[in-house]
């Protein structure tokens, strides 16, 4: 019998999987990894875990500080407009601003994909995005996974996860136990949507509205995929500057669930917080996507930031003062409420 009479077993590869593009998606995201890099990082990517030696010189009480989450259906944007390399800084800023309610510094960030077949280009752009978000919060994208399952995503689609670790001396952490009634709530504006609500978003925009990636929407002044990847924003540098000079009472990172869902976590069960709808300007997406998918007002307030992406809490006397600073920052802020005596619930007003 010579060679060719010989049956060929069964290959990893028949059955889906295949190790090779896993290996070069490996070699293609080092560099990417490395980049992020500082000399708390004792280990190199490969290696079974990530090696990293915080610094506690500066801190009487170190408390670290974590978090996962994900960008959610955004992502079927992103299969549909094939642009990759936002989402994952989308991830990577969304936990970064969930750690950073709580006053603590960004350490170490981990990433999961979950991929049906890996295409090496596409991995690489989306860990290039969480890459530059990593980069730009000053910690180090230290490990991942990527997981080729063809039996769980359907071809061309995949899902990513983040995972932070941060750290806060606890003498600093920010938990809300200190708002009281008379204290002032800041808003800081989003920039969109962020990474929450695009459930309804698609169905409003590519459903009822009948739009397509690439058209060009005037209300929005640009196209209606250019609006929906804004990229989400950080609000890390802001706050920390912030930090050094005021006593923040409390701090909200606005996502799904809108202001009541979120700003309600650090009120303590004594207070409620006043907020008033008419004290910023709500971003032109969500008037177009309340007018198209004739939204019921209080269902988009619980659906969306409506334009405010990040609340701080701080004594009324500090109040001029914070938005003074961020005024020399260059950053937009607005007076949207007040502390009042309550049951720790977050009430709308028009």
């Amino acid at each position: 019998m010579n060679n060719s009479d010989k049956k060929q077993g069964l290959t990893y590869a028949d059955s889906g999987v295949d190790i090779a593009a896993g290996d070069e998606v490996v070699e293609r995201i080092k560099k990417y990894a490395r980049a992020t890099f500082n000399k708390q990082v004792l280990s190199d990517i490969g290696a079974f875990g990530g090696l990293f030696k915080p610094d506690l010189s500066n801190v009487k009480q170190p408390v670290f500080v974590s978090s996962t989450d994900s960008v959610g259906t955004k992502l079927k944007l992103a299969f549909m407009t094939n642009k990759h390399d936002t989402v994952g800084e989308d991830l990577v800023n969304h936990c970064v601003n969930d750690i950073l309610v709580q006053g603590a510094n960004p350490l170490f960030f981990l990433d999961y994909i979950g991929v049906g077949h890996i295409e090496p280009e596409i991995m690489a752009e989306l860990v290039s995005g969480v890459s530059r978000g990593c980069q730009n919060s000053g910690m180090a994208l230290l490990g991942g996974e990527t997981a080729e399952l063809p039996d769980f995503y359907q071809p061309g689609e995949y899902d990513i996860a983040g995972f932070i670790v941060g750290m806060v001396d606890q003498a600093n952490i920010v938990d809300g136990k200190k708002i009281k009634p008379g204290h002032v709530c800041l808003g800081l504006p989003s920039n969109g949507l962020h990474t929450n609500g695009y459930t309804m978003v698609r169905k409003v925009a590519f459903e009822i509205a009948g739009l397509k990636p690439g058209d060009y929407v005037k209300e929005l002044g640009m196209t209606i995929d250019e609006s929906l990847m804004k990229v989400h924003r950080c609000y890390a540098s802001i706050v920390f500057e912030l930090m050094k000079k005021f006593d923040i009472k409390g701090m909200a990172h606005i996502t799904g669930g809108g202001l009541q869902g979120n700003l309600n976590r650090v009120l303590p069960d004594n207070c409620d917080a006043q907020i008033s709808k008419a004290t910023w300007p709500v971003l032109p997406i969500f008037n177009f996507l309340k007018k198209a998918g004739n939204i019921d007002p209080d269902d988009i307030y619980s659906a969306f930031n409506m334009g405010i992406g990040y609340v701080l809490v701080v004594d009324e006397d500090d109040a001029d003062n914070v938005e003074k600073a961020l005024a020399d920052m260059n950053e937009k802020v607005y007076r949207i409420g007040k502390i009042i005596d309550g049951t720790g619930k977050v009430n709308l007003t028009e």
